[in-house]
């Protein structure tokens, strides 16, 4: 029997979009994808595939399993943790493109986790760079009521425990759980590696297997929101700036007290 590690990712809009293509749809209440601008796979998430290589690395027997849930899956972007080394992906599909409710997706994470089946740890990016709710992951420990260990810098696997360095703002402390649990991490844990040519080419010949809702027993009908989006908008800077200049640097700084005091800032 291998030592499943089952890596939670997502696929999101590029963080380095530039303002001017990023477009909200007010009425629906989401994100319009930008034309030309392909998605990526979040970048913490990233970090979680490379925590879970590394103790592949560790174990002849370790079996990396990646999963994602979401719709409108560019495969290309997708298909990055295979080229990296990952030995397996799952993508379970979903015709509703508001995903944003994070016990949603935990509890569709967790149906997938089980059906999946034995997975000893399950890593998972300390949040995402979209909705940045950062509960994904504990609603997943809480779901399969198994041990969670934040922020993890460094994972060590023993015979029926895991111990992971976890960063606090004095240091870092040092856990031990039984396993299985459920670790997140942040960049902390190291860069992720660069796929090479050999991964890539090995991820060419590699199909995700998609599951649908039916696949992990969640009815559509159900609802298990807990989250509603009421508004969704752009925020808009009323601010005004004004430039004080004087004849010399001495003489603007002058007027700009007195502009301070003025306004009551001073």
């Amino acid at each position: 029997m291998s030592f499943k590690i089952v890596v939670c990712v997502k696929q999101v809009m590029d963080p380095d979009t530039p303002s001017s293509a990023f477009v909200v749809d007010e009425t629906e209440k989401r994100v319009v994808p930008s034309q030309g601008i392909p998605p990526v796979v979040n970048g913490f998430c990233e970090n979680a595939v490379e925590a879970a290589l590394k103790i592949k690395e560790s174990r002849s027997d370790a079996e990396v399993i990646v999963l994602s849930f979401g719709s409108g899956f560019v495969m290309d972007v997708m298909k990055k943790p295979l080229s990296m080394g990952a030995d397996k992906m799952i993508l379970v599909e979903t015709p509703d493109k508001d995903i944003s409710d994070p016990f949603q997706t935990a509890t569709v994470l967790s149906e997938a986790i089980k059906k999946i089946g034995d997975s000893n740890i399950i890593i998972c990016g300390q949040q995402a760079s979209d909705w940045d709710h950062a509960q994904v992951p504990l609603g997943i420990s809480e779901l399969l009521k198994m041990s969670c260990i934040t922020g993890a810098k460094k994972i060590e696997v023993q015979e029926n425990t895991v111990v992971a360095h976890s960063s606090n703002p004095d240091g870092y402390k040092v856990v031990e759980a039984p396993l299985p649990t459920l670790i997140t991490v942040n960049s902390e844990i190291g860069e992720p590696r660069y796929p090479t040519l050999r991964g890539i080419m090995q991820a060419s010949r590699k199909s995700p297997e998609l599951w649908s809702f039916d696949d992990i027993g969640i009815n559509l009908d159900t609802s298990f929101r807990s989250m509603t989006l009421t508004e969704l908008y752009v925020p808009v800077s009323d601010q005004n700036c004004e430039i004080v200049e004087g004849e010399s640097d001495e003489d603007s700084g002058r007027l700009l007290a007195l502009k301070l005091r003025e306004e009551k800032i001073i």
